[in-house]
């Protein structure tokens, strides 16, 4: 308020129309009224006086007036000049403002005006250099951004030594970077992008090109590649430098990652966006493969993506339209043959399609978040058919539920696994929730304290998967379970392959150290179950006891077991 009170007068001659458009005009008006108000002074005191001749006055009036003309002119011709100043900052702003065009303005004045252009040379180059950075590197990591990316790789092949080399394009992503970020705070997450970014440029060659894209997305661009070979060694050593422990804020924090790579030929010319494009749908594939993974374009990649693309939209909705159900599997104790446990697997019952294997939608529901209400739903609907179970008069069992990792990363997860058992009537014990070793490693300390509150509630806790992951004893020990579950890999070579044996049967010796239940998945045969048998594993599930069934079928199976017992 008091800045625009010092500039009542300016305010003021801006009503003007005439000089609202130019601050020239207005200091030129001032001139010229100051110039000639004491020729109109003079002129009204001859005027009123009658001391002088009409000749006198007349006289003194013409040189007067011609003194003032000529004075005027000089001092309208001086401010003109002296305006310049500002009259060339207004211009060169004008000029950055709508060209970009960076200011030439003389520096070497040390007043007022001369400290104005100064300083606005100064702020337009150094406001320049703000906006080429914000529009060409990424906040987060200091890293070059797609758009400087696509300008350097464009620039690079535009000159004629390179028209004709290799380039390949890479496009790296963190595995299940969401379900990470759900474990850290934003914070941590931010700190693990920047020393992501770290790693990756401590590997890479200084002609090399790396962007970070957007998320958890990193781009490599390489040129002039000697062979494919070389492409397999640098992702091969940027996957190893990435599983390597991070160390955030004290705490160490394990991520694997996955690359897609697409090389451009010289007779098979594209663009930065379309090799872009390409390296993305081969890391999907990669992803899709498992974790520390690999893969090159082709067009066959890119015709699942788009099948993909279709299943995803398909699957949106598809809890609220009842084409989502739950399949049982039994788990049989393997000394006395009688089913122990059951458990639910999610199947997706498609109006068109039939059922979709789990293997296609899964991964699309863990993707876009969904697999927490599709989870939420079977773990409930589970509890309430084995709680039916129960009421019908058959012999209570362990319903054992998957728990995804993006489940587990829930902050209200022990809270809806009581509701649930309050809300369906079956006890605690009767309830047993699977988790992966790779859900727990994340954040393992969160990990060891969300296992020990479930174990509080009363349900019983079992390592799924386990001999895929880390397998260490050192974390193991620290996690309160009550069952591992050897993984079917393992189960369905383990009589021909020595390795597979061998792993399995350490499995079991460590489960009965840790004097924990062990259940072997993917059982198909006799023998296998034979060799089991003898190395003294709990339980078993497979083909070979009853595949996934509805509810009913499952039943059946409960009473003809009942019957023979009796």
């Amino acid at each position: 308020m008091q800045l625009n009170q010092k500039l009542y007068l300016y305010s003021a001659l801006d009503n003007f129309k005439l000089l609202n458009k130019s601050y020239t005009a207005k200091i030129m008006s001032v001139a010229f009224l100051g110039t000639h108000i004491p020729l109109l002074t003079l002129l009204f005191s001859f005027v009123i006086s009658n001391s002088y001749s009409w000749e006198m006055t007349i006289r003194v009036l013409v040189i007067a007036l011609l003194a003032t003309l000529i004075g005027t002119a000089a001092t309208l011709y001086a401010l003109h000049h002296l305006l310049l100043p500002v009259n060339l900052t207004s211009a060169t702003l004008r000029d950055y403002l709508n060209n970009k065009a960076l200011p030439s303005l003389p520096t070497e004045f040390v007043d007022e005006a001369g400290t104005l252009m100064a300083d606005t040379s100064q702020t337009l180059r150094k406001l320049d250099e703000l906006i080429d950075y914000i529009s060409n590197y990424d906040e987060l990591t200091g890293l070059p951004n797609r758009d400087l990316l696509r300008e350097r790789v464009n620039q690079i092949m535009s000159q004629s030594q390179h028209s004709q080399k290799m380039v390949a394009v890479m496009v790296l992503g963190i595995d299940d970077f969401t379900g990470v970020s759900h474990a850290l705070e934003h914070e941590q997450s931010n700190l693990l992008l920047r020393a992501v970014a770290q790693r990756l440029t401590s590997c890479l060659a200084q002609a090399d090109i790396l962007a970070h894209m957007s998320g958890d997305e990193f781009a490599i661009a390489r040129i002039e590649i000697p062979s494919i070979e070389s492409i397999v060694n640098l992702s091969q050593m940027l996957l190893s430098i990435i599983n390597k422990p991070f160390t955030i804020q004290g705490n160490q924090i394990h991520i694997t990652a996955s690359i897609g790579i697409t090389i451009n030929e010289p007779d098979n010319l594209h663009d930065i966006d379309q090799l872009l494009q390409q390296a993305h749908i081969a890391l999907y594939q990669a992803k899709q493969q498992g974790r520390s993974q690999h893969q090159f374009y082709s067009p066959e990649i890119n015709a699942q993506l788009q099948e993909r693309l279709v299943l995803e939209n398909e699957l949106r909705g598809a809890l609220e339209r009842n084409e989502i159900i739950v399949y049982y599997q039994p788990i049989i104790d393997l000394y006395t043959g009688q089913i122990t446990a059951v458990e639910a697997l999610v199947r997706w019952q498609h109006p068109t399609r039939g059922l979709v294997s789990p293997a296609k939608f899964i991964p699309i529901a863990e993707a876009n978040g969904s697999i927490v209400e599709i989870g939420e739903w079977v773990l409930r609907t589970a509890c309430l058919q084995n709680r039916a179970w129960q009421l019908a008069g058959l012999p209570p069992i362990r319903m054992s539920v998957n728990l995804s990792a993006r489940q587990f990363e829930q902050s209200n997860l022990v809270e809806l696994v009581s509701q649930i058992m309050q809300e369906s009537g079956l006890h605690p014990s009767y309830l047993e929730l699977e988790v992966t070793e790779s859900s727990l490693m994340t954040d393992v300390q969160r990990s060891v304290n969300i296992l020990k509150q479930l174990q509080e509630l009363g349900v019983w806790l079992a390592l799924d998967d386990f001999g895929t992951g880390y397998s260490s004893l050192n974390y193991l020990k620290r996690f309160p379970v009550n069952m591992l579950k050897i993984d079917r890999s393992f189960v369905q070579d383990v009589v021909s392959n020595p390795d597979s044996a061998a792993v399995t049967n350490a499995i079991i010796a460590l489960a009965k150290s840790l004097q924990l239940k062990i259940t072997a998945e993917g059982i198909e045969t006799q023998q296998q179950l034979n060799y089991l048998q003898k190395r003294g594993c709990h339980e078993g599930q497979g083909y070979y006891f009853g595949i996934p069934a509805p509810a009913n079928k499952i039943r059946e199976l409960m009473q003809e077991k009942e019957a023979i017992a009796v």
